[in-house]
């Protein structure tokens, strides 16, 4: 492998020339195709066009775009003059694009088309360094918006292409010269965290950081030629970045689709993928649509279906009791474990194969027909999802990783997935376990907050060193801020966050995470949030499935004229209070302090930049402010 992204990426687009490196939708919905030579000519030429029009090693350019070819051509165009990225999806509010913007030193910039270029030309005041706009849009015209109205040069990406060829005819090496100057340690990319803690952090990742994942994930995820990798999460993402690095890096074939259920379903069976990356919302969605179709059939339909996914879950742990694959927080014999595992195993086989022949086939087919796995990332699995798709045998292999270790730290195997984990460490990573109060070294089974050290681990935050020195020693440790605990076969399991911990008025200490991923096991419950601090006790807010209690009104003949009226129903109450307790229960291990005891109703969903982050996770300190008062209506007197 090389030292820099784009001298790797130069070796592959020769290797596998002639196999498709990316697919992408036209504007009709008809998908066209790029062959690896074709997408290294192209990534080569606009390379060669930034050269011609100003920009140098060193000089970082704003990405303004959602997932389109022209996103990875301009990527490694950037990195291959030695320039560094720095990307947001299009959905970014003007305030953020505009800080992100102005923090980063950009004098460069792409809008993906006009909305996203008049968004960044609203806020073009307070953008001094920005000088010009690239327009990714084939159709953008730039007479409309001439410099002296704009403040900033604008120029279609298309004009930025022709000067590339331009000068390559000129000089054709003009691009590999530049890029040959490249070394491990240049920056490549500014990426700015979510916010789910507040302002914006600029995450520093070197070309060494991200080619320690691309070295390294294929020792545990086996893909290569004749792969088709469906990506679907925001591209300007850490975790969707890396692994469709990761994946062309390989001469995987790359699709463009998007997080949308219809849209990514549909794409599916259009491209039929093997592999894709995903959030764990994504498939929790997809669960719940199975489950909503299946009980609207009824009959021995139905019967049968939650029949064949308890035969598959008892399964999946025999299975996995048999194979030694059973999660081992505390010693544990796979002697023992085999011989408690292997009747159920090979009884239950029958049935677990009549099941995917009578009721899960019509799922997989769903998913294009040879799906072989997806890797799970960006919040945790939720263990129900897990379990229902372990019955189904479509394999969600579940990972870990943060935007500053760029990002995977650690997968589940492909081979040998271990159930309730998120596996084991990437190679050349090293892991420690800290107590959360004595800060003493923990083993095997106790929990601890986990600090990292590897090549993966960022250079720092932009401007900000005392934000780096907040969370990385000099030693190289990073504190991940999230608690976890080891197997004894080494294997992480990631239980919360410390910034997410409630400390309740009597001091005990609460993970809010595990509790919400058991209360959106219930139908009736699309979103909700813990709430507590400093509080006696635990309350939630709720954000109820509209579908799911509109019909269990309808079946009861609940009469409502509002959103509002059936969210305060007597009876909606009732059932939203006993699905939270029957859940939240000691009998589900939970302790009496992590009892809910009151709860409200949201009419409104949690909607993507703004509650929700990128990775799907809850802003718990945006949603706080935005529901204060009804979050103080719930532990007023």
């Amino acid at each position: 492998m090389e030292d820099t992204v784009v001298k790797t990426f130069w070796n592959v687009v020769h290797r596998y020339a002639d196999s498709v490196a990316l697919m992408s939708k036209t504007a009709g919905g008809e998908w066209t195709s790029l062959t690896f030579r074709e997408f290294g000519s192209l990534f080569e030429r606009f390379g060669a066009g930034l050269l011609d029009f100003g920009v140098r090693r060193g000089d970082h350019v704003g990405i303004i775009s959602d997932n389109r070819k022209e996103w990875m051509i301009a990527n490694l165009g950037i990195l291959g003059i030695g320039a560094a990225d720095v990307p947001r999806g299009a959905d970014t509010m003007p305030d953020e694009t505009q800080y992100i913007l102005a923090h980063a030193d950009c004098a460069t910039a792409l809008a993906e088309d006009t909305e996203q270029l008049k968004k960044i030309l609203s806020k073009k005041q307070d953008l001094p360094l920005l000088k010009s706009i690239i327009v990714i849009d084939d159709e953008f015209r730039p007479e409309a918006f001439p410099e002296s109205v704009c403040g900033a040069r604008v120029i279609p990406f298309r004009d930025i292409m022709a000067r590339g060829s331009k000068l390559l005819t000129s000089d054709p090496q003009a691009f590999v010269r530049e890029m040959d100057k490249g070394t491990p340690e240049d920056l490549a990319t500014i990426i700015y965290t979510s916010g789910t803690t507040g302002e914006p952090k600029g995450v520093m990742l070197t070309h060494a950081n991200f080619l320690h994942n691309i070295r390294t994930i294929p020792r545990v995820l086996d893909i290569g030629p004749g792969d088709v990798f469906l990506s679907i999460l925001p591209v300007w993402h850490s975790l969707e970045r890396i692994i469709d690095n990761f994946a062309l890096s390989q001469g995987t074939t790359l699709a463009y689709s998007k997080p949308v259920t219809k849209i990514f379903l549909a794409d599916m069976a259009a491209v039929r993928p093997t592999v894709m990356a995903s959030v764990p919302r994504l498939w929790d969605v997809v669960r719940s649509a199975v489950y909503r179709a299946v009980n609207e059939e009824g009959g021995i339909k139905k019967v049968l279906f939650h029949f064949f996914v308890a035969v598959g879950k008892a399964h999946a742990t025999a299975s996995a009791l048999v194979s030694g694959r059973y999660p081992q927080f505390t010693r544990r014999s796979t002697v023992l474990d085999f011989i408690v595992g292997i009747l159920p195993f090979v009884l239950l086989f029958p049935l677990k194969a009549l099941g995917d022949l009578l009721a899960f086939k019509k799922i997989k087919q769903r998913l294009g027909g040879r799906f072989r796995f997806t890797v799970s990332g960006g919040g945790a699995l939720p263990r129900y999802v897990d379990r229902f798709f372990q019955a189904v045998g479509v394999l969600l292999l579940e990972g870990y990783g943060l935007t500053e270790t760029t990002p995977v730290v650690s997968v589940q195997h492909l081979k040998r997935p271990v159930p309730g984990t998120i596996g084991p460490l990437l190679d050349e990573l090293e892991v420690k376990l800290l107590d959360p109060d004595s800060g003493a070294q923990v083993g095997p089974g106790k929990k601890g907050v986990l600090h990292v050290r590897g090549p993966n681990v960022m250079k720092g935050y932009y401007k900000r060193p005392d934000w780096t020195a907040e969370v990385l020693s000099p030693d190289g440790w990073l504190n991940t801020g999230d608690l976890g605990m080891i197997t004894w076969q080494g294997e992480l399991k990631i239980i919360g966050r410390t910034k997410a911990t409630i400390v309740l008025l009597g001091g005990e200490n609460v993970e809010p995470v595990p509790i919400e991923d058991t209360i959106l096991e219930s139908k009736y419950v699309d979103q909700v949030m813990i709430v507590g601090q400093d509080q006696k006790f635990l309350a939630a807010l709720v954000v109820p499935n509209d579908e799911a209690l509109e019909r269990y009104a309808e079946d009861r003949e609940i009469s409502w004229l509002s959103k509002a009226d059936l969210l305060e129903n007597p009876q909606i109450q009732e059932l939203i209070s006993g699905e939270i307790n029957s859940r939240v229960c000691a009998k589900r291990g939970f302790r009496e302090f992590e009892r809910v005891f009151r709860f409200k109703l949201l009419p409104k969903h949690f909607e993507f930049g703004v509650e929700l982050s990128g990775k799907q996770e809850v802003k718990r300190h945006v949603v706080s402010e935005m529901y204060r008062k009804e979050i103080a209506s719930l532990f007023a007197k």
